[in-house]
């Protein structure tokens, strides 16, 4: 009888196994979103680990950890290792850039468990304003395959990416909101008025004041024989 039992439950382990060896050996998750600011705007948020700091949402998720800086303020090189009941244990470094265009980090986790990811942001201008790509990829271990046949990580961590785009987006956009004021009163400092709209322009000719008649020139006299 227990014998039977046992090769039923070794069974099940290999059939297990097998399942989580068969799961994915890669995986990537990408989110977007649309910021209205001009891609140099954007970029100053994501070159730089303190910068990424300012809007990330697992900083936020964890009020308790603790950020240690290397290396220059903005560009490659730019790292920070973090640790934190909430976020565990990990390094993050820029490794790519490209001004006003991309980002590439080089993602190390320690803890609770090792792995090495790439995250990228790839910044595309629009008519109006700039499409921000973020996107992680990497590898799964054994752990990670058996991990996704209980958790959606593309919802998760998806989520969390959306989070931290809507924190960029309220960010960059009130940062190009004060350039335009400041060049707004940088005109009117210098005297310049804005061009006028049309209504502006046909408002101004129906309220000219009418012209002055000319005096009437004096008859000439008639000529004598």
């Amino acid at each position: 009888m227990f014998k039977k039992i046992a090769l039923v439950i070794g069974a099940l382990v290999a059939l297990l196994l097998v399942v989580i060896a068969l799961q994915p050996s890669t995986f990537a998750i990408e989110r977007s979103a649309e910021i209205e600011a001009p891609p140099d705007i954007v970029f100053a948020h994501l070159d730089g680990a303190r910068a990424l700091d300012v809007w990330s949402p697992w900083v936020k998720m964890d009020p308790k950890v603790k950020l240690t800086h290397e290396g220059p303020e903005s560009g490659v090189g730019s790292s920070e290792s973090w640790e934190g009941p909430e976020m565990g244990a990990g390094r993050l470094t820029v490794t790519s850039v490209q001004p006003d265009q991309q980002v590439e980090l080089k993602l190390e986790f320690t803890k609770p468990m090792a792995a090495t990811h790439v995250a990228r942001f790839t910044l595309t201008p629009t008519t109006d304003a700039t499409r921000v790509t973020w996107r992680m990829e990497g590898t799964n271990n054994f752990v990670g395959k058996a991990a996704s046949l209980v958790m959606n990580m593309d919802v998760m961590v998806g989520g969390t990416f959306e989070r931290g785009l809507a924190d960029l987006k309220t960010l960059a956009e009130a940062d190009a909101k004060e350039r335009a004021e400041q060049a707004a009163a940088a005109q009117a400092a210098e005297g310049a008025s804005p061009p006028m709209t049309f209504e502006q322009m046909r408002e101004a000719i129906d309220e000219a004041p009418e012209p002055h008649a000319l005096p009437d020139e004096p008859a000439t006299p008639p000529a004598e024989d």
